[in-house]
């Protein structure tokens, strides 16, 4: 009656139909490697069974002994001291099985995390904190690979073990078998109450592993900036309080799992010496013997231990459908991936002639309600250099994450079409994305030499090209002077570099694809007005007509755009009067 009544509890409280999701997923993946954990499952079993057959074997031997039979003590020795043996050969070769499958399988859910956070969209993904990420593919990762490779074998050969076991004692003494079962219902109604306090005790350490995780990240990846603010000490009582909170949390958990252990512990205790008391008991009737009795106290224990080892992968699947949940929360977020594809013919016409972009009353809000423009219309057509201006915050760059398909428009038309063939619509497939290069306002270089993020955007780029792009960046001439050129070393998120040398490697980058839409973020804020003058204007004497828009808060920037649009107050507003190529500069410097 309680199970029944826990079981329509954890019905109506939806915990037991999330773990259900949850455990179909990680059974997705034991799927994927059924060989190796049939392969596995049939190892661990031939160790259970020699397990067996090891207690028995001493069984006879003890009574060999005690009878004084040399050649039957001869005889069973060899098999005891065989099947020994076996079961600790077949130990090992489990243990080197199970590390492969397991790395394996890590692996491919590590894989399917970061392929997911990949292609999340932009605004899901900021759902998360970095830290939180890297906790989820690396923790939570591990967790459900054990799942994937232990579980199923695990339960198997524990139920084979526990069959086994009581059918062996069974056959001696069925009194026996009662007693070493006396604690299985005390066992079951526990690990029933507790499910949902398991379930909740898991989510909240792997939260605050994750909020610890994330604080470091952050701090690490600031530590200049909390240095020259002067705030170590800040950071570092906040430290001690996400410190302090983990330890909370895990001494909860802690306290928890000792109550849970030493109830279960007692428990076995008291059915041990039950089971010690009758073999004694009835080693002094003459009803068994001395070998019996010590088969027994061994088949006993493994009856015991058995049955308790699978009560225990309630914890441990507990554990694992939590984790399998959160990496779920990373891989069914909406992403940014479009289904339909663009006709090769079409991508071909847009290198060739050029692309066009056009935003007709264009809207858009983020999930959470905040309005960032409405009705925004802008075109953008080859050759031309496009600027948007306006405060900080006013949705400059996510207008440029609307173009580069990252984010998805509630409202109006957004055209991407080869010059002169507006019907040719381009869709945000791979394949378009390599129409654009973009230079964000955060640091993008990446761990490696200079020639490894140039070749980031074009692989097969020879060192001439990397050349012509470096002159057209302006970085030429600091890069040569560098020991090592363009093979020198770049540190994490470039830090050996000054910002402004950082602005134009990534420009550098970003013109050697040759790609027809070039979007510049903030992209020269870090240089002065004549280098940035001068990067501009190379890009605009671009062979093959590129369209290019930029962000900017420079109107000296200004005087070389063919139009300027303000992104303001939720409005997109053209400035220099509807279709002239020449922007009313007075506006934009009264709009500053």
């Amino acid at each position: 009656m309680v199970n029944l009544f826990n079981i329509k509890r954890k019905i109506q409280d939806g915990s037991l139909k999330e773990m259900w999701i949850e455990a179909k997923w990680i059974l997705g993946y034991i799927k994927r490697y059924k060989a190796q954990v049939a392969f596995y499952i049939f190892l661990f079993s031939i160790g259970a069974i020699f397990g067996l057959l090891n207690a028995v074997a001493s069984k006879y031997l003890i009574d060999s002994l005690a009878n004084r039979q040399i050649k039957v003590i001869v005889t069973i020795a060899v098999i005891y001291i065989s099947f020994g043996l076996f079961e600790i050969l077949t130990g090992a070769l489990t243990n080197r099985i199970t590390s492969k499958i397991d790395l394996r399988v890590i692996n491919d859910i590590r894989i399917d995390i970061y392929d997911s956070i990949l292609n999340i969209d932009s605004e899901h993904l900021m759902d998360f904190h970095s830290g939180d990420l890297l906790n989820r593919i690396n923790s939570d990762a591990r967790t459900v690979a054990g799942s994937v490779v232990g579980m199923i074998p695990s339960f198997i050969t524990r139920v084979l073990q526990f069959t086994g076991s009581f059918i062996i004692i069974m056959y001696f003494d069925y009194v026996m078998a009662i007693l070493a079962l006396a604690s299985a219902p005390v066992s079951m109604i526990v690990s029933d109450l507790l499910v949902k306090k398991m379930r909740k005790h898991n989510k909240k350490m792997r939260e605050a592993s994750s909020k610890l995780m994330s604080y470091h990240e952050e701090s690490f990846v600031n530590i200049a900036a909390i240095k020259a603010l002067g705030l170590k000490s800040v950071f570092t009582n906040r430290h001690k309080e996400q410190l302090e909170n983990f330890k909370t949390t895990s001494l909860d958990y802690n306290k928890f799992s000792i109550h849970t252990h030493l109830f279960m512990s007692i428990t076995g205790l008291i059915v041990s010496y039950l089971c010690f008391g009758w073999a004694v008991f009835r080693l002094y009737q003459g009803f068994i013997t001395f070998g019996t009795m010590v088969l027994f106290l061994q088949l006993a224990g493994m009856l015991r231990s058995s049955f308790s080892s699978l009560i225990s992968l309630i914890p441990s699947s507990i554990s694992a459908t939590t984790s399998a949940g959160r990496i779920m929360e990373i891989i069914e977020k909406p992403t940014d991936d479009c289904d339909a594809t663009n006709d090769e013919q079409t991508l071909k016409s847009a290198r060739k002639r050029g692309v066009v972009i056009s935003l007709e009353d264009v809207s858009f809000s983020y999930r959470k309600g905040k309005k960032v423009f409405e009705d925004a219309c802008i075109l953008a057509r080859p050759g031309e250099t496009i600027a948007l201006v306006g405060p900080s915050g006013g949705g400059k760059t996510t207008l440029l994450k609307i173009l580069l398909g990252q984010l998805k428009h509630q409202k109006g038309r957004l055209g991407i079409y080869p010059f002169n063939e507006k019907h040719k619509n381009i869709v945000f497939d791979d394949k378009a994305r390599l129409l654009f290069s973009y230079v964000p306002q955060d640091n993008m270089l990446f761990s490696g030499t200079i020639a490894d993020n140039l070749r980031l955007a074009k692989p097969d780029a020879t060192e001439e090209e990397i050349k012509d792009a470096l002159v057209m960046a302006d970085a030429y001439d600091f890069v040569s002077n560098l020991p090592d050129g363009i093979n020198s070393n770049v540190e994490e998120r470039g830090k050996n570099f000054s910002e402004g040398q950082i602005q134009r490697l990534s420009i550098a980058r970003a013109l050697i694809r040759k790609a027809p839409i070039l979007l510049l973020d903030e992209a020269t804020s870090s240089l002065d007005v004549d280098t940035e003058r001068k990067i501009l204007m190379n890009i605009k004497r671009i062979k093959g007509e590129v369209t290019c828009i930029l962000t900017t808060h420079r109107p000296s920037v200004l005087g070389i755009c063919d139009r300027v649009y303000r992104v303001s107050g939720g409005k997109c507003t053209l400035f220099g009067g509807g279709e002239s190529l020449e922007p009313d500069l007075q506006d934009v410097l009264e709009a500053y």
